[in-house]
């Protein structure tokens, strides 16, 4: 018993930010029907902007948080103006070669700027490990599911209570109707840019405690966080949610119970499962026709 909390505290962790790169995933699809390959990356920034303000220039920890969230949520803004808005003919393959470019395009940025070296920085609090039934629960894990809880709270509130977050459902309904009805589509497909990029940087920002930040760390990262997306439900706020953590638990588990090799390979044969089972996902929404 001792030994599965254990794995299940592990799992409930890398789930939590599986679970948020899967969201950034989800709401930038549920507005543009775009699947950004470069997502990862966005996550890689986020953990060194991180480790760069808090480890190394020495900065309290909220203001590098939130720093790191805005450079990358710029960075997003930047992106989406200057590669993704001048395409002509936005078909998804052309759009999707240009989310891979641009994931390479940022890999290497992020080598020339912090090195080939891994970083690192010490976690939000120095408070030694809970013990749970016998388990360890690391504070920085606590730390983690506080802000994904916190941050699917406020994402809720911001769909379902502001003007701003209903225009965007609209426009992840029909965008043509949305525009007709006067709702400024080009400019939501602006935001639903910033607030995707930025779900990664949180991704980052809370996993550079716990694991040696690089700029090579965000594909496999940003592929997990797909596989999340998709096991949940793509679009999915809550199939996001679910996805993650379910992928994290069970990635948990099989290392534990069956062979470390396979945590890699966890995700992708979910993916394939849920591919050939209920390609729609867990709790996403059957076809749907949009105009």
């Amino acid at each position: 018993m001792q030994e599965i909390l254990q794995y299940l505290f592990s799992g409930l962790t890398n789930g939590a930010i599986y679970a948020v790169i899967a969201l950034g995933f989800s709401m930038l699809y549920s507005s543009t029907e775009l699947i950004n390959f470069a997502h990862g990356e966005f996550v890689m920034l986020g953990s060194l902007c991180m480790v760069t303000l808090a480890a190394n220039l020495g900065f309290p920890l909220i203001p590098a948080f939130f720093l790191s969230i805005c450079a990358v949520a710029a960075a997003g803004l930047l992106f989406e103006r200057l590669a993704i808005r001048p395409v002509r003919h936005p078909e998804p393959i052309v759009l999707i070669i240009i989310t891979v470019g641009a994931s390479i395009f940022l890999r290497g940025v992020g080598m020339l700027i912090w090195g080939k070296n891994a970083h690192s920085m010490p976690p939000f609090s120095q408070h030694p490990p809970l013990d749970v039934a016998g388990a360890r629960l690391l504070v920085q894990s606590i730390w983690i599911l506080v802000i994904v809880a916190a941050l699917t709270a406020a994402l809720q509130m911001f769909y379902r209570r502001t003007l701003t977050g209903k225009a965007m459902t609209a426009c992840a309904v029909s965008k043509k109707a949305a525009w007709i009805v006067g709702i400024p589509t080009k400019w939501m497909v602006l935001l639903a840019f910033g607030l995707s990029t930025g779900m990664g940087a949180v991704a980052g920002a809370i996993i550079a405690p716990i694991t040696m930040s690089s700029y090579d760390m965000g594909t496999m990262l940003g592929l997990k966080g797909f596989c999340a997306a998709m096991l949940g439900g793509l679009g999915s706020l809550w199939g996001a949610i679910l996805g993650g953590f379910l992928l994290g638990i069970l990635e948990a588990l099989g290392v534990g119970f069956i062979s470390s090799g396979l945590k890699d390979a966890t995700a992708f044969v979910l993916l394939l499962l849920v591919l050939y089972v209920r390609p729609q996902g867990i709790i996403g929404a059957g076809e749907v026709k949009r105009f």
